[in-house]
């Protein structure tokens, strides 16, 4: 049988980027970055919790982990190493910030077609009740979208919730 996927946004989920500018969250690293297209004067700052890298790496017995990320494959060279994480697939958006279908956020559609047919979670900070509605109704297999706070990033819940969903296929 074949996993489902774990779709892997990094800003927001990895990178608690909006929590307070002066404030790293507990456990989190300082990472500086420049990838390609950061035009900042300084490099990114990028928080990164190490126990997240061992977190996706005990859930990659039950899923296929792969990046859903405006960093694209960028995110095994700046993200994955940091955290411990091999090289994964990502999904090459066609087009970044376009238009949606009926109010969703603008990578659903792309995750449905990345999906193509298969059961999937998806960790991200944009997710919402739009996107919830538009994949139920567009996609037939079993999916679970997580919305992860862009202030606080993955949290043990929402790791017990991703295990908890997949053995319950």
């Amino acid at each position: 049988m074949t996993k489902p996927l774990l779709l892997i946004d990094v800003d927001g989920p990895l990178n608690p980027y909006a929590a307070q500018r002066e404030r790293r969250p507990a456990g989190y690293g300082t990472h500086r970055m420049s990838p390609t297209g950061w035009t900042g004067a300084k490099p990114l700052r990028v928080w990164l919790h190490p126990g997240h890298g061992e977190e996706l790496l005990a859930l990659a017995g039950t899923y296929e982990l792969v990046w859903a990320t405006t960093w694209k494959g960028e995110a095994n060279d700046w993200i994955g190493p940091r955290l411990g994480l091999p090289e994964l697939p990502f999904v090459d958006w066609p087009q970044m910030h376009g238009r949606a279908p009926a109010g969703t956020f603008w990578k659903t559609q792309y995750v449905l077609e990345y999906a193509a047919g298969r059961p999937f979670a998806w960790i991200d900070d944009d997710i919402t009740p739009y996107d919830r509605e538009y994949v139920e109704r567009n996609h037939l297999a079993a999916a679970l979208l997580l919305r992860v706070d862009e202030r606080i990033g993955l949290t043990r819940p929402d790791f017990d919730a991703l295990a908890e969903w997949a053995a319950a296929l």
